[in-house]
């Protein structure tokens, strides 16, 4: 019974929605794709998930005592930045990582502005509708939820949550992250251009037929 309650296994099973391919999962928990293989095999033994067109999880009472674990261990070991990005694929609502966080991800970790080790807000968009279950959930890891950006001394910890309830989320996967779309981002970054400028240079190489209006160009790092 007990060895199917390994690190992954919990991750692999709080990550899966109806219908994830093991590749999709391993992406949302930032884990090898034969690591979560074994883990899904293993948990598929006990049980706990299928595999059929698709993985699903076979009983939710698991899935919640699995959060219920994670959240008893955040009391002891708060989540890290890196787990920061990983938890919200548990909360098993929709989102959009959004922000300076959108630009974030589009870079592919390429672009990073206006936040260090001990003030980092994770900006993501979420339901209306659901605003106070996303604020429940993050309260069950001692994570600080916000819809402004507040300054360190005013919460808990270095992570804050800044929630942007919208009428509807339109996310675009981008290495298992959800987050709002290129457009959008551009239309973001164009608005705070003073930020990001380069950000916007980034973006435009890495995408054809982009329009970021970009006038920065980076001198490139030596090899």
């Amino acid at each position: 019974m007990f060895e199917q309650c390994g690190e992954t296994e919990v991750k692999t099973l709080l990550a899966i929605t109806s219908g994830d391919s093991i590749s999709g999962v391993a992406r949302k928990i930032g884990e090898n794709r034969e690591t979560v293989r074994r883990a899904v095999n293993r948990l598929e033994d006990a049980g706990y998930i299928r595999y059929d067109d698709g993985l699903s999880v076979v009983d939710d009472t698991v899935r919640e005592a699995g959060l219920a674990f994670l959240a008893a261990a955040a009391n002891v070991s708060p989540p890290t930045i890196s787990e920061g990005y990983v938890l919200p694929q548990f909360a098993d609502m929709e989102f959009a990582y959004t922000a300076i966080d959108a630009v974030y991800v589009w870079t592919r970790g390429g672009y990073q502005v206006a936040r260090n080790d001990t003030d980092y807000p994770l900006f993501i968009a979420i339901r209306e509708s659901d605003l106070e279950d996303w604020e429940h959930f993050f309260e069950l890891f001692g994570i600080s939820t916000v819809q402004e950006r507040q300054s360190p001394d005013e919460v808990s910890g270095p992570l804050q949550v800044v929630l942007a309830p919208c009428a509807q989320i339109d996310a675009e996967m981008v290495d298992g992250r959800p987050v709002i779309s290129l457009s959008e981002t551009v239309e973001f970054a164009r608005e705070h251009y003073a930020t990001f400028e380069s950000a916007l240079d980034i973006l435009d190489r890495m995408y054809d037929d982009l329009e970021t209006e970009a006038d920065y160009h980076a001198t490139p790092a030596s090899p």
